[in-house]
């Protein structure tokens, strides 16, 4: 299955969501950590209409670049996962040795292309179809967290219809169960698309409307005033976890615009915390990924709330992220080259990973191969 003894990974980046450029930032800083004696990296776009095309690889500088002239690509199931496009009249099919997807955001990190690659036999990087589709969904997230018995912030979740039916009994809701400030998010969502912080009532009606562009379910959440801390996690049946970091918005919460454009969040790698909170960190975070059946890797984020006359310190765990940034000031790969794990070197134990993962999963008993057996 090896090119000239390189294994070839289809590197997938773009897709549908409103995280598009963001994942074309990540999957460039990705594409130049693979080693090019070891990989044959085939980079492949979804653009925003869904359409796959074969990429010309990106220059020392910039992300890649989806254009309308760049050629048509399937993915073609078969006994080898294999891209097939057309070129000048000409067909070429490249056979895929592992799907490396730097998809953010919905109908990449939810677990549709995850399924997809299933359905092909492919195998893939990161987090499989469950835990992609549990740790996009923060609804569904949370309540997966509080029956694994982790502290998450008093939420409340409804649909759009909900909204329309019953919008007064929902303010009165939010406004009883978790008081003001608080944030309104899309249920679907990343990089803070769609997020706002509401302080008045007065603001919520507008805020909700917002959300609801981005999906059709929102999440009323708590505002937690605390630190914000963020841990790496890689490994499949028995993930380890990178030293915590901490991270300091410029702005009144860690938003789009301080993540990718404004460049003034600071980071603290590693997080200033006690041993003992470090270790609670780790521990909550190795459960969080457990908790939603996770392989490969994931950045689980949380807040510190400070003790305080009514309580101690508490952690609350915020979300988890299937499929973290990989631009040069992401913390997923920061955290781990200060735990003693270089980028390269993560690429690599993400590329091993997936190969284990496809060959135990392949292994296993099809319903297929149970039913001709029922038959004979």
């Amino acid at each position: 299955m090896t090119h000239r003894g390189r294994l070839t990974v289809g590197l997938v980046c773009g897709g549908r969501s409103g995280e598009h450029e963001v994942s074309l930032v990540s999957a460039a800083a990705v594409y130049r950590a693979f080693d090019p004696r070891r990989y044959r990296v085939i980079p492949i776009g979804i653009d925003h209409d869904g359409t796959w095309r074969m990429l010309h690889p990106p220059g020392e500088v910039g992300p890649m670049r989806i254009g309308r002239g760049d050629p048509e690509a399937v993915l073609a199931p078969g006994r080898r996962p294999r891209i097939r496009y057309r070129h000048v009249g000409r067909e070429t099919v490249i056979d895929i040795d592992v799907f490396f997807p730097v998809l953010h955001g919905p109908y990449g990190e939810d677990g549709t292309i995850q399924g997809l690659f299933e359905m092909c036999g492919a195998p893939y990087a990161g987090a499989g179809v469950l835990a992609s589709a549990v740790g996009m969904d923060k609804i569904a997230m949370k309540a997966v967290f509080e029956k694994a018995g982790l502290t998450v912030a008093p939420y409340v979740g409804f649909t759009v219809e909900d909204w329309k039916h019953r919008r007064i009994q929902i303010e009165e809701q939010i406004l009883e169960t978790l008081d003001l400030p608080c944030f309104i998010k899309p249920g679907n969502s990343g990089s803070s698309v769609g997020i706002s912080k509401v302080k008045k009532i007065e603001q919520l009606g507008a805020a909700i409307t917002e959300a609801f562009r981005y999906d059709r379910k929102v999440l009323a959440e708590r505002a937690i005033i605390g630190q914000e801390i963020e841990c790496s996690v890689l490994g499949n049946d028995s993930p380890r976890t990178s030293l915590p970091g901490e991270v300091i918005p410029s702005r009144e919460y860690y938003d789009y615009w301080d993540k990718y454009i404004g460049g003034k969040t600071k980071f603290k790698i590693p997080a200033d915390l006690p041993g003992d909170t470090v270790a609670r960190v780790q521990e909550a975070a190795v459960a969080a990924y457990r908790a939603v059946d996770c392989s490969g890797m994931a950045r689980v984020d949380f807040f510190i709330e400070p003790a305080n006359a009514v309580h101690t310190e508490r952690l609350y765990v915020n979300e988890i992220n299937t499929i973290p940034g990989f631009t040069n000031i992401s913390m997923y790969p920061k955290l781990w080259e200060v735990s003693g794990l270089s980028y390269k070197e993560l690429i690599d134990e993400l590329i091993d990973l997936a190969l284990r993962r496809f060959r135990q999963k392949s292994k296993l008993r099809t319903t297929w191969q149970q039913g001709r057996k029922l038959l004979k």
